[in-house]
């Protein structure tokens, strides 16, 4: 298989793997677990998952102290990021609300410009707007009434801390770190902090003793979460991060299929619009640098057949 090839597939099965988190979550939810115990199971079951791969693959687990801080800053946003967004499922559709959380290249973009003065360009501003529209599209919910405004607020919090997560990623110690590695330790930091949301474990929901309640405990933790991680790398080193960002364009496509098909979620023209609005608004803002590259690169061929014309005479 070629590398461009084994890159986009990758790419596909981390995006629609990571878009089967509410598959397993909502199941937890109805077998009365609480988020904080279904998130510890989540991230300390991964935790154990990747650790294993590490050992196997030869890969250096440690961090030094300069990183030790910035990795529990960082495993903590992280951490109320899920915390957020699996509380948003409570109030509202988890389709509609992994549509309304992939906004947040949008919301890095907008943290790049008012704390590290980039530059923003028309487009930026046109694809924030379309956004906005977007979501306000899903805040109308289902045709039955609006969705629960603490639902939408939960799901904005989960979008700007992992906006806040990844643009620390790149702006701190972090960036030094590679990628494997402090997923690692992000895993291991939201297992310690769901640990410590149940009151050090002594509210933490036992796992119900049945093969589905099990199931849904380790896909959960492998398949929304181990694989994405895994398998994502394996994208960007062979497409790149902006396509594979682009392809990440199928998660929350995934949770609305699976919200509809599953849990009986409904769909309407208002929702598929806003969905719409929302993955075009990203995919712009994901596609900026490569479009004006693409420009850049048709004006100076241009530009370069007009200097190879034979000149007029003066």
């Amino acid at each position: 298989m070629k590398s461009a090839t084994r890159g986009a597939v990758c790419g596909v099965v981390a995006a629609v793997a990571y878009g089967m988190n509410p598959l397993f979550s909502l199941n937890l939810f109805a077998c009365g677990m609480d988020v904080e115990s279904v998130l510890f199971y989540r991230y300390a079951i991964a935790t154990v998952i990747l650790a294993a791969v590490f050992r196997l693959r030869g890969m250096k687990i440690g961090v030094s102290r300069r990183e030790a801080l910035p990795l529990a800053l960082g495993g903590l946003i992280f951490a109320l990021s899920s915390h957020t967004l699996y509380e948003s499922f409570m109030y509202m559709d988890a389709g509609v609300a992994c549509s309304i959380l992939f906004i947040y290249p949008i919301l890095v973009a907008v943290i790049m410009m008012l704390f590290f003065h980039e530059r923003a360009s028309l487009l930026t501003y046109g694809c924030i707007m379309m956004a906005t529209a977007g979501v306000a599209l899903l805040c109308r919910g289902d045709g039955s009434g609006e969705i629960s405004m603490r639902g939408l607020l939960l799901v904005m919090a989960s979008s700007l801390c992992y906006a806040v997560y990844i643009v620390g990623a790149d702006h701190s110690a972090l960036s030094r770190v590679p990628s494997s590695r402090m997923t690692l330790w992000m895993l291991i930091v939201g297992a310690v902090t769901f640990w410590l949301f149940t009151s050090f474990g002594t509210r933490l929901c036992a796992v119900p003793s049945t093969p589905v309640a099990w199931f849904n405990v380790v896909g959960m933790a492998l398949i929304p979460t181990v694989i994405p991680i895994l398998f994502i790398n394996i994208a960007i080193k062979n497409v790149g991060p902006t396509f594979s960002a682009i392809i990440g364009a199928l998660e929350p496509v995934t949770a609305l299929i699976i919200g509809v098909t599953v849990f009986g979620e409904r769909l309407t023209v208002r929702i598929v619009s806003g969905a719409l609005l929302i993955l075009v608004a990203v995919l712009l803002v994901i596609a900026r640098p490569l479009l004006v590259r693409l420009i850049h690169h048709s004006g100076s061929h241009v530009h370069d057949s007009d200097s190879r014309r034979p000149q007029s005479p003066a």
